[in-house]
């Protein structure tokens, strides 16, 4: 008896994933419960595993495109299981007898194979190498392969290999600077969801950009002057970002239309915040949520950026991890931007851009100083924000930080 394994439901909103990688092949012997796939959806990656022990039997390939409820494979249980071991003694016990015995002995007791055909053992050996039996002339009786044979032909295969790593300067094909060639790849599951809500954004929102900067010498010197402490006693570096959403936390108090969200002729209100982290990660941009920030200590803050940032690189991220946020962060000055215009994170109303950190020039009390500068961007929706709010908003984030006092006290 067999049974059909199928791509399981994974969240509301998503219809269809992909057959990222196989962990294990077509025939193999797979336990209960053990992973046997990854399925990657337009949001997160996700285990397929086996409901019962058996023979794994594929019929999806990777790269494939299932719908939910789609047949991914089949495990077949009964005695799938049993002709591995049995097979693997028996080419054991042919192994063992050949050793056993001198090579022309061992020859003439195997009188019933064919010319060429290999022994047990001989076999093996080219299997497990690649090499194909019909390229190896066997010097046993009536011309079959031996150990000794197949034990020559490995090192012999592996003779031709610096011929075909030369094989491209023999041909003399010259590289041409600015050659024009093209590849092809198709978009994963991820990359194409970004697009279609990035494109949307644009098209279904009255997005606009306010611009501030902020002079992050009181936070760096904060965070010099306690950072080893503050690493000793909560095992976690102190980071910028626990900062900036301290500050944002603290400004939607004032101005809670930028923790909002629209919904058809609604407006909806948060009491909470659940901040949005934008992740590079390796199948592309990932938006992770540090849930009830607003009640969050700073240490508290940096544990879930370290723990989200991590999952998202291990893409080990899951769905409920990645939606339900009120409000995104993403910090472009990682990469080097010096300015950009956020995109909002949809349902959203606004996002606030962090840029790299610069020495420049100021007017500070009449004199001319050099501080450390970072540039600030808040996109947001006007449909819902006016310029008022946001510039107002962005302002207290800026006041919030070049003053750390007035923020861990909440004033």
């Amino acid at each position: 008896m067999s049974i059909e394994i199928k791509v399981p439901p994974v969240g509301e909103s998503i219809t269809e994933v992909v057959l990222s990688q196989w962990l294990k092949k077509d025939g193999d012997v797979v336990e209960m419960d053990e992973v046997i796939a990854e399925l990657e959806s337009d949001k997160a990656t996700f285990e397929l595993t086996a409901e019962q022990p058996g023979t794994l039997r594929t019929v999806a390939s990777e790269g494939d495109t299932l719908e939910i409820g789609a047949v991914v494979c089949r495990i077949e249980e009964g005695g799938a299981a049993a002709p591995k071991p049995t097979e693997t003694v028996a080419q054991d016990k042919a192994a063992v007898a050949e050793d056993k015995a001198a090579a022309p002995v061992a020859e003439r007791q195997g009188e019933s194979y064919a010319t060429g055909t290999p022994s047990p053992s001989a076999g093996k050996i080219l299997a497990e190498k690649g090499i194909d039996a019909g390229a190896v002339k066997g010097t046993g009786v009536d011309g079959r392969i031996t150990k000794d044979d197949a034990s020559k032909a490995e090192k012999a295969a592996a003779k031709p290999a610096p011929a075909a790593a030369k094989a491209p300067a023999v041909a003399s094909i010259p590289v041409v600077p600015g050659s024009r060639n093209e590849r092809r790849q198709k978009m994963s599951p991820l990359r194409k969801t970004v697009a279609k809500r990035l494109v949307a954004v644009k098209n279904e929102t009255a997005m606009l950009t306010t611009f501030n900067e902020v002079d992050m010498k009181p936070i760096m010197d904060l965070r010099s002057k306690y950072k080893d402490q503050f690493k000793e006693k909560h095992g976690v570096g102190l980071g910028f970002m626990s900062f900036f959403t301290k500050a944002v936390c603290e400004a939607m108090k004032d101005f809670p239309a930028v923790n909002a969200r629209l919904d058809n002729e609604e407006v909806i209100y948060n009491d909470y915040v659940d901040v949005s982290i934008a992740v590079s990660a390796p199948k592309g941009l990932v938006v992770p949520v540090i849930r009830n920030a607003e009640s969050m200590s700073l240490a508290q803050i940096e544990k879930s950026v370290v723990e989200l940032a991590t999952k998202a690189r291990d893409s080990k991220l899951s769905l409920e991890e990645m939606t339900g946020g009120t409000f995104t962060i993403t910090n472009g000055g990682v990469f080097g931007s010096m300015m950009s215009t956020p995109i909002i994170n949809s349902p959203q109303s606004a996002i606030l851009g962090m840029h790299n950190i610069i020495q420049r020039p100021i007017a500070e009390n009449g004199q001319v100083v050099i501080r450390p500068m970072m540039y600030l961007a808040l996109s947001y929706d006007h449909r819902i924000i006016d310029g008022r709010e946001s510039v107002g908003f962005l302002v207290r984030v800026k006041q919030l930080l070049e003053d750390p006092a007035r923020l861990l006290l909440g004033i």
